[in-house]
């Protein structure tokens, strides 16, 4: 591997236990700059464990993270921003009383030398901050298709609409590493087939990590697939490897009693 291709993340077997359960166990995967790489697997399978892992809001019993090949010793969720990595959750995070172009501002608001809250404030010194602020939030809005609901409120539009401002304030960011919780959930078939359109958009700038239970999304937009059950890495590779392994298909189509919750 040459050094242009050394991954922008390294999991490195990785455990997590909570109490008696492991949750994790020996999980490694890589993400390389401008690949989806995306985490599946049945119900308690440990995906959300293991994004919560990379996010810093888990800490593992084994193993290491690097970031650029450089280890995270104990980093935390507030961290990532300066790492150049964004973040969404499987909630929205929306603040109801902020416009879109503020909600996304907040996103951006790593990279200018005044915070948020002194542009919001006009305080002294912010003007430019705000202006650059502003310019990086409406990129992000446009790049999604949204930019004409930067002066509307969370509350006044569709979800998948809402789903895609908490998209644009993790690019306003212009991160290296996109980690995306469930992106899809709750999203109609048309918003969907636009996600499929606007990650692959996105992978030519970024490198993107996805945990999602609709397996098709996987497929269509990964260039590598990761497959959990039961906290162990079952099965790894292109979408087309996946798709037809054995293990995938028992584990999601195996016996139902067999499931346990352990994400």
């Amino acid at each position: 591997m040459t050094n242009a291709e050394q991954p922008l993340l390294s999991v490195a077997g990785v455990t997590v236990r909570f109490g008696g359960l492991v949750a994790l166990s020996d999980v490694s995967l890589e993400v390389a700059p401008r690949t989806v790489v995306g985490v599946i697997g049945p119900n308690g399978a440990g995906k959300t464990t293991l994004f919560n892992v990379v996010c810093g809001f888990v800490r593992p019993k084994q193993g290491t993270l690097s970031w650029r090949g450089t280890t995270l010793r104990n980093h935390r969720p507030d961290q990532l921003a300066n790492l150049g990595i964004a973040r969404t959750l499987q909630g929205l995070g929306l603040f109801a009383g902020l416009s879109v172009l503020h909600n996304v501002m907040a996103g951006a608001d790593r990279t200018a030398k005044s915070g948020l809250a002194a542009s919001v404030l006009g305080s002294r010194g912010a003007a430019r901050g705000e202006r650059d602020l502003r310019a990086k939030a409406m990129t992000a809005l446009a790049t999604l298709g949204i930019a004409d609901t930067a002066h509307r409120y969370p509350g006044e539009l569709p979800y998948g609409v809402q789903k895609r401002a908490a998209l644009a304030r993790a690019l306003a960011a212009e991160p290296e590493l996109l980690l995306l919780d469930e992106p899809a959930s709750g999203l109609s078939e048309q918003d969907m087939a636009e996600l499929v359109t606007h990650l692959r958009t996105l992978r030519e700038d970024m490198a993107i990590m996805l945990v999602e239970h609709h397996v098709d999304l996987v497929m269509r937009v990964c260039d590598r697939v990761v497959v959990l059950n039961f906290g162990e890495v079952i099965a790894e590779g292109d979408p087309a490897k996946v798709r037809n392994d054995p293990l995938v298909t028992e584990a999601y189509l195996g016996d139902p009693a067999r499931e346990r919750d352990s994400a």
